[in-house]
């Protein structure tokens, strides 16, 4: 393998346009291919982002034999599918959050991905992001203390369009799998996996979620209250609550530009993390990374993490009754 990642994408939405303006700022991937469902839409967006080749399907793109890497911007439900089609294939695969419908798919994907020994991440791209970095770092040095409490939560308010993959039920829609997953993805970070969740919420006209409340106990005490909602407006932020101060991740907590460090009786101190770019190029550069290195996933979102961040967001669609068609 050279010392470039050559990546194609699947899809080319609202995510693969964000992830393909992201490249830009990183070196060590070349953006190689685009698949999309017409020709006219794939050959719009090589044009667009420069994309020296495109398919109208997704399979050829795959057989590409000098792609090797690929990132799946499809629809939540075809993320299975997309995953392991492009395993079978020997690619390695980069798939956008959420990593699959449910832990059953999850596991399908991470399975096949051990057998062939190919590398797989999820493309939770706040993890990467440098405030998210520093975040680890200073809990890590215990800067707050013992960390006990977790509040988070964000709302927004989309145009209601029954068309539209955030409320329909057949594409994996909802604000959990959307949105949510910041949330959970987040307090996993910090808490690790809880040993118990409390969900609340309701859907709507269409039967997808839009309104949740969830409550995620540990083991050690250590709780994370949080809420997502499409039935209100708030800005997305994390507060982490320690016996020696407290630390707020600024909106949005998916791609953070600072934090404020409050230490008991020493007042505010304001961490500011500017970068270039939309953010993407982070999860896009750990991705290279950990492939030219021969690691066959990343340190910073195992492929176990995944699986258990998912099983705790089925128990939350679980606990509000919501099930997807391809579920039955």
């Amino acid at each position: 393998m050279s010392e470039i990642i050559r990546l194609g994408i699947l899809g080319s939405g609202r995510i693969a346009r964000a992830f393909a303006s992201g490249l830009a700022q990183a070196p060590e991937v070349e953006l190689l291919a685009v698949a999309s469902r017409t020709t006219a839409t794939a050959a719009g967006f090589a044009r667009e982002f420069k994309v020296p080749r495109h398919y109208s399907d997704y399979q050829a793109l795959v057989a590409d034999p000098d792609i090797d890497l690929v990132y799946i911007a499809t629809p939540h439900s075809r993320h299975m599918q997309d995953s392991l089609m492009c395993l079978d294939a020997g690619k390695a695969v980069l798939c956008e959050k959420p990593f699959a419908i449910n832990a059953s798919q999850t596991r399908q994907v991470i399975e096949k991905a051990r057998e062939k020994s190919l590398f797989l991440m999820e493309a939770m791209w706040s993890r990467y992001i440098p405030a998210m970095v520093r975040l680890r770092e200073l809990l890590a040095e215990g800067a707050i203390g013992d960390v006990q409490l977790m509040t988070a939560g964000g709302a927004f308010m989309p145009p209601f369009d029954p068309q539209a993959y955030l409320f329909r039920p057949d594409l994996g829609g909802g604000v959990l799998l959307d949105a949510g997953i910041y949330l959970v993805s987040a307090a996993s970070m910090v808490f690790g996996t809880p040993s118990k969740v409390l969900a609340a919420g309701s859907k709507g006209q269409t039967g997808v979620d839009e309104h949740e409340v969830f409550v995620l106990q540990h083991s050690n005490g250590a709780l994370a209250s949080c809420f997502i909602s499409l039935r209100a407006s708030a800005s997305p932020e994390i507060l982490l609550l320690g016996d020696r101060g407290k630390i707020r991740v600024h909106a949005p907590l998916f791609s953070p530009p600072s934090l404020t460090l409050s230490l008991v009786g020493k007042g505010d101190e304001v961490l500011a993390f500017p970068f270039a770019g939309n953010g993407y190029q982070f999860e896009a550069t750990e991705a290279a990374r950990c492939m030219l290195a021969g690691k066959t996933e990343s340190p910073v979102m195992p492929l176990d993490e995944t699986l258990t961040i998912m099983q705790t967001m089925d128990e939350i669609r679980q606990q509000l009754q919501l099930k997807y068609p391809m579920e039955d």
